[in-house]
């Protein structure tokens, strides 16, 4: 009786957990979904939840914009609110592992040409850590 107890309880608690583990590639597609929705909501607080603290963004291949989800508050705040247009269409999107590529159109204004964009997303320990963008010249 003992032993069957303690094979059961083995057993559910191993089937508990891989059935409640997302793979990363599903965390870092559920990340750069949240933030990409948020962004088109133009809702500050929702956008940066899926960034780590200290999230670097880059200009590819490696100029440092800017730092910190702090400052990325502050940034896309400001934008959000002076922007009422604004909005991200997602073209395509690869995931592999902790990465995502997404290839955007972004609308600053109505009536004015998409910008075309990708954004590559690194995700460490359940957050966007880095942010890489290449746009278009």
């Amino acid at each position: 009786m003992f032993r069957s107890g303690i094979l059961f309880f083995l057993f559910t608690l191993l089937s508990s957990a891989a059935f409640s583990q997302e793979s990363i590639e599903e965390i870092a597609q559920k990340l750069a979904q949240e933030q990409l929705d948020a962004y088109n909501n133009r809702d500050i607080e929702a956008f940066v939840l899926p960034y780590a603290e200290d999230v670097k963004v880059y200009r590819f291949p490696d100029q440092l914009l800017y730092q910190g989800r702090d400052e990325l508050y502050g940034l896309y705040g400001r934008m959000f609110v002076r922007t009422p247009d604004l909005h991200c269409k997602l073209v395509n999107r690869i995931v592999l592992g902790n990465t995502v590529i997404d290839q955007e159109e972004v609308t600053i204004q109505k009536g004015e040409p998409p910008m075309r964009a990708i954004a590559i997303y690194i995700i460490k320990d359940g957050k966007i850590a880095e942010v890489y963008f290449i746009q278009e010249e």
